[in-house]
């Protein structure tokens, strides 16, 4: 017991010291790294502010090594099948490109980007349908996995157990038993707590990886997360957009916040561009090598359309922040109207500067934000970015009906982007995103319409007013974007 005693008094005089070079040994590794300057003081603030708890933010959600080590299978994996299929099809490419210009004039420059940067494929033979909310995604969403006849591939963030995920492990684990292929990955965070139905998917033949599962421990990968919604089914339906699997989008009268959301569902060769982002990141997810073979890439095409269409997908494992820039490119070539649509603005400088440019060249650029948010501390952070884009021109409309989750931008009536990226740090640099790029007026007009239907329920900000804010109300708001970065 005396041994016991001195250990415990020992630490009780000089557990500070070991404090004070933990603390160091974390200020040097993040200076070291070279990060963005704001990220840096943001988790310098952290660590100043919150002793004890900064560090254990830190531990989590600072660390960036994800380049080096974390992802680097991911990536070494994925870019020899990218580049073999670039090169099978780089006059096709060129050919859709030039029909583009020719159409859309420089509203064609998003897909030129992705083409540049050979990371977008730029597909034609394609249908698209607008779904809003889940009172209109998970009908079309079960009727198409019911349908299937050879695979069922589905990759989602959050996926939980209620009246919405209980159908489809309903239906996902009948159609295992009949002999379908059936490949799940799920979000090792978004759909934490998942064993349960899991294990009854895994018994009924229906394969389940975890991207990214949260251990505490020192490899510790909560920071990165695949916030990415994809269904794929035989090759030919696909769906992307920002709605989950989870009861809240149902608006079913279970919950008292009205969910606002958008979906697309695919039809065509874009199919095959969100099964390869899949394919790539069950090979990722579940670490089993997986022969990419043809007869997940020979889906039945509509002939019936021909809607031009590229898929965006980053990640913290890309080069470069490829949804933002895409997003920003749309925005440059604005000639007439931006329609914005998104749950969480925290904007990067290029793209609060895009916004203001726009507006003060005459484009009428109207954003559609929360009034009510799940997060008070990104609501209040966000709020800090309005005042210098009301003073540029910027429209901006608060939801006031419940949250809107939607993630959509409409540039001139004729480019569409629906996808899952936020406009945020964490959307541009940190997650797996994925969004479809769309060249078509009538998409553009139904999402132009859903736009003025959403506004009926808005309140529409005004520079005077919010001129007038009180100075608490300007000081929690100001508090809160110094954690912007690290949102």
């Amino acid at each position: 017991m005396d041994i016991l005693d001195s250990i415990i008094n020992f630490i009780k005089d000089w557990y500070w010291v070991l404090f004070a070079i933990i603390y160091i040994g974390v200020v040097v590794a993040i200076l070291s790294e070279n990060r963005n300057p704001s990220k840096s003081i943001a988790y310098l603030l952290v660590l100043a502010l919150l002793p004890g708890l900064g560090l254990i933010v830190f531990y989590f959600f600072g660390r960036d090594y994800r380049k080096a080590r974390l992802l680097s299978y991911k990536g070494q994996k994925e870019e020899p099948l990218l580049l073999n299929f670039w090169e099978q099809s780089q006059q096709r490419f060129r050919e859709i490109l030039q029909f583009l210009e020719k159409k859309y004039g420089d509203l064609a420059y998003p897909a030129q980007l992705l083409y540049n940067l050979r990371t977008g494929v730029l597909t034609t033979r394609n249908q698209v349908k607008l779904l809003i909310n889940g009172e209109e995604k998970f009908p079309e969403f079960f009727k198409a996995m019911e349908g299937a006849k050879h695979h069922i591939h589905l990759e989602y963030y959050i996926f939980t157990y209620d009246e919405v995920g209980k159908k489809a492990v309903g239906i996902l684990s009948k159609k295992a038993r009949e002999g379908i292929e059936v490949r799940v990955i799920i979000d090792g965070l978004g759909s934490f707590g998942s064993k349960r139905w899991i294990a009854k998917l895994r018994t009924s033949g229906a394969e389940v990886a975890e991207f990214l599962p949260v251990k505490f421990g020192l490899g510790s990968k909560t920071n990165y997360r695949n916030h990415r919604k994809i269904l794929v089914v035989d090759g030919s339906i696909g769906f992307v957009g920002g709605i989950n699997l989870d009861d809240r989008y149902l608006n079913n009268g279970k919950h008292t916040l009205y969910w606002r959301d958008t979906s697309l569902k695919l039809f065509g060769e874009v199919v095959r561009v969100l099964q390869h982002q899949f394919l790539m990141s069950w090979r990722f997810a579940s670490g089993k090598e997986f022969a990419i073979s043809r007869e997940y890439f020979d889906g039945e095409l509509v002939p019936l359309a021909s809607v031009p269409t590229i898929v965006v997908a980053s990640g913290p494992d890309s080069p470069r922040p490829y949804c933002m820039e895409v997003i920003l490119s749309s925005i440059y070539q604005a000639e007439e109207q931006i329609l914005i649509t998104n749950p969480y603005f925290i904007p990067s400088e290029p793209i609060l500067i895009a916004l203001e440019m726009a507006a003060s060249r005459g484009v009428d650029v109207q954003m559609l934000l929360p009034g009510k948010s799940d997060s008070f501390i990104v609501k209040r952070a966000s709020e800090t970015y309005f005042e210098p884009l009301l003073e540029s021109g910027v429209k901006i409309h608060l939801y006031q009906r419940g949250f809107v989750h939607a993630k959509t931008l409409v540039v001139d009536e004729q480019l569409s982007i629906v996808g899952t990226v936020n406009l945020d740090n964490r959307s541009f640099y940190i997650n797996f995103e994925i969004a479809a790029v769309t060249y078509e007026e009538e998409l553009a007009k139904e999402l132009n319409d859903q736009f003025k239907e959403d506004l009926k329920y808005c309140k529409t900000l005004t520079l005077e007013e919010w001129y007038l804010r009180s100075w608490t109300n300007r000081m929690v708001s100001s508090a809160c974007r110094l954690f912007s970065p690290l949102l």
